[in-house]
């Protein structure tokens, strides 16, 4: 098997890789390493340092590996950055997909696995956990620019190219850079290691479905992997749903920090974000075969660990 991955020197690409690689696929990592890092790949990874918006690059880089199979995961991820520049989110996440997916048609590749938000694509008002079913009224910028790269993964998909797209809960785990554009748990991790007080944004009572990145990259995988599919979009979560306030005492358990000194900062809540955020997770269990769930506290754990690894 012969396998790129987009993004896969990131932190949920990475892990993709690693996942990939396992099965002794060859694989190509397409990226600007603008926000992933060399650090990430294992030895003999071939990397090609390429921005998915120049189209050419991309096309020539699939001429010459002709995949089997894609693993779209390069994107601008910020909410915040999307509410500020959304002409920049929407030219890295729909121009650059759209490279990415003619590149697959040109090149004849088997399936591609393209992954979008289930965190920010459904809108306020969605039911309580969200199905696929349900209509997308993106409120940021960003989960504009994911349902639009939908749009056009299925007009390619109208048109030759098996694209299946993945929804993703808010992915956790080793690798996301507690100090860069990182999720509220490493944020949280590196707080509680550091002896300071975690910044909550609103009242704490949001809720976010928070699952783990090995997990994420299992699902690609299966998804990249399976037979036919009967549905082109799949929420990839754990169907558990979590209060930013619960997630902080989770976290202050897991760190061995006395809860009372873990009292977070409140400040205003951030434009574009929802208050409640859940997935239904069946269609993806039931169709891709997915294990159980990697546990919060045990994915916090881990998170944990590699954090004072990689700060020691």
């Amino acid at each position: 098997m012969r396998a790129v991955v987009t993004g896969g020197a990131g932190f949920i690409g990475s892990h993709v890789v690693d996942a990939v690689t396992r099965d002794d696929a060859q694989v190509l990592v397409i990226d600007d390493l603008s926000r992933g890092t060399k650090a990430n790949l294992a030895d003999g990874v071939e990397l090609a340092t390429i921005d998915i918006r120049d189209g050419e690059a991309v096309r020539q880089a699939f001429r010459d590996f002709r995949p089997d199979l894609v693993f779209h995961l390069a994107a601008q991820i910020d909410v915040r950055h999307s509410m500020a520049d959304p002409a920049h989110d929407a030219n890295i996440n729909i121009r650059g997909s759209i490279n990415v997916f003619a590149a697959a048609q040109e090149t004849g590749v088997r399936r591609v696995v393209n992954t979008s938000t289930g965190g920010a694509i459904y809108g306020e008002g969605a039911p309580v956990p969200t199905p696929e079913i349900t209509t997308p009224e993106p409120v940021s910028a960003y989960g504009l620019s994911k349902l639009t790269a939908e749009r056009y993964a299925r007009w390619f998909r109208a048109h030759g190219v098996d694209v299946v797209t993945l929804r993703c809960g808010n992915v956790y785990g080793p690798r996301q850079d507690p100090r860069g554009d990182a999720g509220v748990i490493a944020l949280f991790c590196d707080r509680a290691l550091a002896g300071r007080r975690p910044t909550v944004y609103g009242d704490g009572r949001q809720t976010r479905d928070f699952v783990y990145a090995e997990d994420v990259a299992a699902a690609n995988v299966a998804a990249a992997t399976a037979g036919a599919l009967p549905h082109a979009e799949y929420n990839i979560g754990t169907g558990i749903e979590v209060t930013v306030l619960e997630l902080a005492g989770i976290i202050a358990a897991e760190a061995g920090v006395d809860p009372a000194g873990f009292d977070p900062v409140f400040a205003p809540p951030r434009a574009g974000e929802l208050a409640r955020s859940c997935l239904d997770v069946t269609r993806a269990r039931r169709d891709l075969g997915l294990a159980p769930p990697t546990a919060i506290g045990e994915g916090i754990s881990r998170t944990l660990a590699w954090i004072r690894s990689v700060s020691g």
